[in-house]
């Protein structure tokens, strides 16, 4: 009973603008924020680090659009920062001009104010990061149930070191488009499928800078947009693309390490006489308090 009182109490001082608790700066902060089921009445603003941040005047993705579905709508992600909207629509519009595609199925985006996620993503907390789904939407009048049930497709082999049937000249064009978009930072992509990119591709290869492998992303692509203009609270991912791939395309060497030395079995050692001393915990996410978020994100977390 008192820990439900107590909760209570946080509760209504969180409703008022401006009004804080003395202990709120050691709150859990991926608790607090995703217990907000609206954004926070706002200018628009992305305060933080991808993976450290939060999102003032967020905007909701309207479950159903012209050429887009959110999935997951219990999850309450499809928030993010304007840019981020705006983006979805552009894509989602060109996804629908390519053969069997009747656009995109969109998954997660943000929180309704950003934040740590009480699951899943530790980035994700600024409203401009995009998950798309790599299936290829038949229809796009999914039900709310339809949309918890359904799942994407891996483009990826089950050896991990090349795509599968899966993988379309269209995946290539939606990629292609996003990585060419001003406002994308980078988009993460399982390795299989930015090889098969830089061996198809022809011409100006320019784009493919922009498209980073890492592990996980076959269900779907990760897209990162870039800080607003203007936006004085937000920061950048570093280091830049450009800097990670020496100025080339990354359809080098260093790409064709994560299908081979990457996924071979780690040699047998000798044990150790003496125990290593353990490393410490690294904290994620979930571990974050408000202390640990810019300052900012504590207005955007109390505001109406």
């Amino acid at each position: 009973m008192i820990r439900v009182v107590s909760r209570l109490l946080l509760c209504a001082a969180l409703a008022l603008p401006g009004l804080s608790t003395p202990s709120l700066a050691q709150q859990k902060a991926n608790a607090l924020f995703g217990a907000k089921p609206s954004g926070s009445l706002q200018a628009p603003a992305a305060f933080g680090t991808y993976a450290k941040g939060c999102l003032a005047g967020g905007m909701q993705l309207r479950e159903t659009g012209p050429t887009w579905q959110a999935m997951r709508l219990s999850r309450n992600r499809n928030w993010g920062h304007p840019d981020a909207i705006d983006f979805v629509e552009r894509l989602s519009k060109f996804a629908a001009r390519q053969p069997g595609w009747k656009g995109l199925y969109i998954g997660d985006i943000s929180q309704p104010r950003g934040g740590p996620m009480t699951s899943g993503h530790q980035s994700h907390q600024m409203g401009l990061d995009i998950d798309i789904w790599m299936l290829p939407p038949k229809r796009l009048n999914l039900s709310r149930a339809e949309r918890e049930k359904i799942s994407s497709i891996s483009v990826r082999s089950k050896d991990q070191r090349s795509v599968n049937g899966n993988w379309t000249a269209q995946h290539m064009a939606i990629l292609k488009a996003a990585a060419k978009d001003p406002a994308v930072d980078r988009i993460f992509v399982t390795a299989p499928a930015k090889i098969a990119m830089c061996n198809a591709a022809k011409g100006n290869k320019k784009w493919l800078q922009k498209i980073r492998p890492l592990w996980g992303h076959h269900y779907h692509f990760h897209v990162r947009l870039k800080c607003p203009s203007g936006a004085r609270g937000c920061k950048t991912q570093t280091p830049s693309v450009r800097e990670l791939s020496k100025g080339g395309t990354g359809c080098d060497a260093s790409l064709n390490w994560w299908v081979t030395d990457a996924l071979a079995p780690p040699k047998k050692t000798a044990k150790p006489a003496k125990p290593a001393k353990p490393a410490p915990k690294r904290r994620n996410a979930r571990d974050y308090v408000m202390a640990d978020l810019p300052q900012q994100c504590q207005q955007v977390l109390v505001s109406r």
